[in-house]
């Protein structure tokens, strides 16, 4: 066999292949992501082709009507908030992307998976490129007992890796992580795009052929020196994402991708000294601590896929010593913070074209559901004007540019959750609470058609 050797151009942000070298990248328009990598291309012969074509002349193709539609099997994994963003548990055969900033907890609710499939009777093996089996003990150690069927391997070598599971064939597998691995096939560095799309096309071929579920993780880098998880997305199953602040207690787990499920839900998490530990219910944690009678302080809805989330939106307004104002925002949206700003100084007459203005999600969350919309207007009216909102309020709904108030999805769904939590009032769009159905016990629902209605409520 002949080997050719050249050198091709990858963006790092996405993978875009090129021959040359490219400031702007056409694939997903980042500039300067383009890295140099040699790469081998290995010719084969004649034979070798004959041979292939003699080993696919027994695969025959499919009509659908002999495709079996019935569920997937899955595995629970014991860990509710990661079933939900799996879509209700781990798919067999599937490869799993678990992606997220260095430090944040991916390891450590791997390992959390592992101890509770191998306690299940799984045959489970736990592949490290990153620590050593002393290092893992370390951090098992506070995490709690394991069973002799979780089996662990310290292997970067894709070879290696492969002919253990062959021959081990374990029923779920865990990489940690995928910037690790390398293939001797490929020249290109551990972490390239060449050595990660290699490593990711081997790992789906040993789920998709041996039946084995695998989670693959991978580090996300701010200076992007390093391939993203975003090379893979494509090529995998699930793709679930942490967010949050490492430094913060809680983490958000996101599905990004799902291919058997919905890409709605999210699973909450807090870091405790003994792992990630579950929210069950993420609306009383995010409102732990809310002060009372406080200006600039208002309790909206989001809704993640099937859960509402009830989050406080604190607003800071205070006039600017500067000559340009300033504005910031913190877990929404900066451009949708300053519209909705803009749509109350004209339609209200606020004069706040001389103010600094600060809107922040408590708690850390990023969300940007248009049923925040309400919530913010009435935190930066309540701290405009300095008049604090009653702590048993909440309010959601879409503002448009004339200042109307639109009517947003599920509100039932949101005004349960509310009632459970202890909310007295509820302001929501007006056209919302001639669709509703049922009463909500004490809660007083109000409907509102524009922010000028809010801003008369919030006179009284």
């Amino acid at each position: 066999m002949a080997t050719k050797i050249k050198t091709v151009y990858f963006c790092q942000n996405c993978g875009y292949e090129s021959s040359k070298w490219m400031g702007q990248c056409p694939g997903c328009k980042n500039w300067n992501t383009f890295v140099e990598e040699t790469v081998k291309k290995t010719t084969g012969t004649k034979a070798a082709a004959a041979k292939t074509i003699a080993d696919v002349r027994d695969i025959q193709p499919m009509s659908l009507s002999a495709v079996s539609t019935d569920e997937e099997d899955r595995d629970d994994t014991h860990i509710t908030e990661l079933n939900r963003a799996l879509g209700g548990g781990l798919v067999r055969g599937s490869l799993t992307l678990v992606g997220g900033d260095p430090g944040i907890g991916k390891s450590t609710l791997m390992l959390q998976v592992a101890r509770n499939l191998a306690a299940d009777g799984k045959n489970m093996l736990y592949i490290s490129g990153e620590e050593s089996l002393r290092q893992i003990k370390l951090r098992a150690n506070r995490l709690g007992d394991f069973t002799d069927d979780l089996k662990f391997l310290c292997e970067t070598n894709l070879d290696t890796i492969e002919a253990v599971i062959e021959r081990v064939k374990p029923e779920i597998v865990v990489i940690d992580s995928i910037q690790t691995m390398f293939s001797d096939e490929v020249s290109a560095a551990p972490g390239s795009v060449s050595q990660v799309r290699e490593a990711t096309a081997v790992l789906l071929r040993i789920a998709k052929s041996l039946n084995i579920s695998v989670f693959i993780i991978g580090h996300v880098t701010k200076e992007g020196t390093v391939a993203g998880p975003r090379v893979l997305e494509h090529m995998v199953d699930t793709v679930l994402y942490f967010e949050g602040d490492r430094h913060a207690s809680y983490r958000v787990l996101r599905a990004i991708k799902n291919r058997f499920g919905s890409t709605d839900e999210i699973g909450v998490f807090e870091m405790r000294e003994e792992g990630l530990v579950e929210v069950l219910n993420p609306s009383e944690f995010m409102l732990e601590g809310r002060p009372e009678n406080s200006s600039g302080n208002v309790v909206t809805c989001s809704l993640e896929g099937t859960r509402p989330i009830l989050i406080e939106v604190q607003a800071l307004v205070c006039r600017s010593n500067f000559g340009f104002p300033r504005r910031q925002a913190t877990g929404t949206d900066f451009n949708r913070v300053n519209l909705l700003m803009a749509v109350l100084e004209k339609r209200l007459g606020l004069q706040m074209g001389d103010c600094d203005a600060y809107v922040n999600l408590a708690g850390g969350m990023k969300l940007n559901e248009p049923a925040l919309d309400l919530g913010i207007c009435m935190a930066v009216i309540s701290s405009f004007r300095n008049k604090p909102v009653d702590s048993d309020v909440i309010a959601f709904g879409e503002v448009g540019l004339s200042g109307e108030v639109r009517a947003v999805n599920m509100t039932e769904t949101r005004i349960q959750e509310a009632a459970k939590l202890g909310f007295n009032t509820c302001i929501v769009p007006a056209v919302s609470v001639s669709k509703l159905n049922k009463k909500f016990g004490k809660m007083k629902i109000i409907g509102v058609k524009s922010v000028q209605d809010v801003m008369d409520y919030m006179a009284n």
